[in-house]
């Protein structure tokens, strides 16, 4: 086989090996909170709303975030995004009544942020949206659902219940767990971890970059290979 074959069939192993690694990455591309869990009673827990471009032909110009009303934060700030504009809503919630159910609070509603012009986040792209929330409450999990809008005018709701067998339906909300466990973990304590630690890494992110690895152990060993041979093969075609 000729050098220029064996270069052939390097490029197009490379391809395949790239093919398959997208498929789980693809699969996964939903809007998700970091980290997964939080501990009950934190002054100060950093949000990161990772929010990517699903649509092949618009951008993504417009993305809000539902913040919870049962059990509200008394405090949200947000970290300025270049290129996009942010607004904070607010309402009149009751207080919890454990608290106090004749006491009113100003509450946040919702982040509202807005794509600047010229600004476009398109296929293949993500943005992160950071926010500073407390003290969190004492509940099981808190859901964010996140409204996505592009700019051919179509509207992604990512508002959809996660079953407690973790299989996540075709538009889930982010979902933040406090005092209950994400799917396949165990909860985070202050005890164990203190107030600032941030969420382990769960059975199936150990399972994709155990995939991931292995993977890219195979693709390098193939091109070793396949390099070896293709040096091989043009010192023969040289010979008389």
């Amino acid at each position: 086989m000729s050098s220029m074959s064996w270069s052939r069939v390097a490029v197009a192993a490379a391809a395949t090996v790239a093919l398959v690694l997208a498929v789980p990455l693809g699969a996964s591309a939903h809007v998700r909170v970091t980290p997964r869990q939080a501990v009950a009673g934190a002054d100060d827990t950093l949000l990161t709303f990772s929010v990517p471009t699903e649509s092949g032909a618009a951008s993504t110009t417009r993305v809000v975030i539902e913040l919870p009303t049962s059990t509200p934060f008394g405090d949200v700030s947000y970290q300025p995004v270049p290129g996009w504009t942010a607004r904070v809503v607010d309402g009149r919630l009751p207080k919890p009544a454990k608290v106090d159910a004749t006491t009113i609070t100003e509450a946040p509603l919702r982040i509202e942020w807005t794509a600047d012009p010229g600004t476009k986040l398109v296929s293949g792209q993500f943005q992160d949206f950071v926010l500073s929330v407390g003290p969190m409450p004492r509940t099981g999990r808190i859901a964010f659902p996140t409204t996505q809008t592009y700019s051919d005018g179509t509207v992604v709701r990512w508002s959809q219940a996660t079953p407690a067998t973790g299989q996540e339906p075709d538009h889930p909300a982010p979902v933040l767990y406090v005092e209950d466990a994400p799917p396949g973990t165990e909860r985070l304590t202050s005890d164990a971890v203190g107030l600032s630690a941030e969420a382990p890494a769960t059975s199936s992110d150990l399972m994709l970059v155990a995939v991931l690895a292995a993977a890219a152990l195979v693709l390098a060993v193939l091109a070793g290979g396949l390099g070896v041979l293709a040096v091989v093969g043009a010192r023969r075609s040289r010979r008389p």
